[in-house]
């Protein structure tokens, strides 16, 4: 791999899915060959700290918000030929890729860019729509997460850069969530014993369908009265979904754990009987589901999955095998599926035991990061 130049405007200790994303797939490059160059997101001894155990060094521009302008341009231009890099990666394609044609002009050779869910809303917008097609003529390959948003994308790209689209999802640490991961330790803790339980790992944000779940959960306690929704994850949706859970009588059976260190998910995972997070499309297709690796990371843990049908979700579940996709926002839908897991174990068992599979062949972080490098 040559020397890459990773600009990013997400990156840790800044919290989420794309932020994650990038960091991981750095750790998993040759520290001697990255050169990280990011926002600096806010000032403060937590982000030094974060900067100093990496073992690649990490520039931040003074900005908090690292956009494509003139002077963020020039200075990756700087940082390229000072490091000696001859490969960019775009954490995120959108907007950063625009910066592609002043950098290969610089001396990169190679240029990747990432894309993610909202590149699939710049498409549906003419001018987003216009920036986005110049990013896939000034990259040497865009890549996507799934089939989802490839098919968004690749159509207002031009024909040579559509052909040239790369999928790379983010990975599972498979060796990080497994089933045993501690479960029983984290049910004994909130007192659930040997209660069913409906577990959802998420932001708590309208999107993700929380409030989908505590809608069908008066159908799920008429015929599994002990069932437990446990809600695991913080957000601004979370006092709307404590006051839907008492206008529906069901605040005795939801438990909301509010934010979990990272560290601590995988036993998350592993207290629930079945994972179901059905997600759905809010703003006319303009705030959708990427991929929804908790999926996945469910699936590792051994369990089987309840997902959304809303934009990629789809492409983390093998419909039927490792759970069932459901119509986003239906209740009724979401419903008949958990309670049809929950009914038996022996479905739920060979489900979770399908998941860890297609995780092991095809979600590794290992398996993508040589992707990656492949491409650079």
């Amino acid at each position: 791999m040559d020397k890459t130049l990773i600009v990013t405007n997400d990156f840790p200790p800044r919290p989420g899915g794309i932020q994650s994303f990038v960091h991981s797939m750095a750790l998993r490059m040759d520290p001697g060959q990255v050169v990280v160059y990011a926002s600096t997101w806010k000032d403060g001894s937590e982000v030094a700290a974060f900067d100093a155990e990496q073992p690649f060094p990490v520039v931040r521009d003074r900005t908090s918000m690292l956009l494509p302008t003139p002077r963020v341009t020039r200075r990756a231009a700087e940082l390229l030929r000072r490091h000696g890099c001859s490969s960019v990666w775009f954490g995120a394609a959108a907007p950063l890729g625009l910066m592609g044609p002043a950098l290969r002009e610089a001396g990169a050779r190679r240029l990747v860019g990432t894309t993610h869910g909202h590149e699939a809303g710049w498409a549906q917008l003419p001018g987003s729509r216009r920036l986005l097609r110049r990013i896939g003529e000034g990259t040497d390959t865009l890549t996507y997460l799934g089939e989802y948003t490839r098919s968004r994308i690749a159509p207002v790209l031009t024909p040579a850069a559509a052909a040239r689209m790369v999928q790379l999802p983010p990975g599972v640490d498979e060796k990080t969530f497994h089933p045993g991961s501690g479960g029983a330790v984290v049910r004994a803790r909130l007192g659930l014993a040997d209660r069913p339980v409906v577990v959802c790992v998420s932001r708590l944000v309208p999107r993700k369908g929380q409030d989908t779940l505590i809608r069908a959960l008066p159908r799920i306690l008429h015929d599994v009265p002990d069932t437990v929704l446990l809600i695991v994850g913080g957000g601004p949706y979370r006092g709307d979904l404590e006051k839907l859970a008492a206008g529906t009588g069901v605040s005795h059976a939801v438990r909301f754990t509010g934010p979990v260190p990272w560290e601590e998910l995988p036993a998350h995972y592993g207290a629930g009987d079945v994972f179901a997070m059905p997600c759905r499309t809010r703003r006319g297709g303009l705030d959708v589901e990427g991929l929804g690796i908790v999926y996945l990371e469910a699936s590792a843990t051994g369990l089987p999955v309840v997902a959304g049908d809303s934009g990629g979700a789809p492409d983390a579940v093998l419909d039927g095998e490792t759970g069932w996709v459901v119509a986003g926002g239906s209740p009724t839908q979401a419903a008949d599926r958990v309670l049809t897991l929950l009914h038996d174990p022996e479905l739920r068992r060979r489900m979770g035991e399908r998941g860890r599979r297609w995780v092991e062949e095809s979600w590794r972080w290992d398996l993508l990061a040589q992707r990656l490098r492949s491409l650079l």
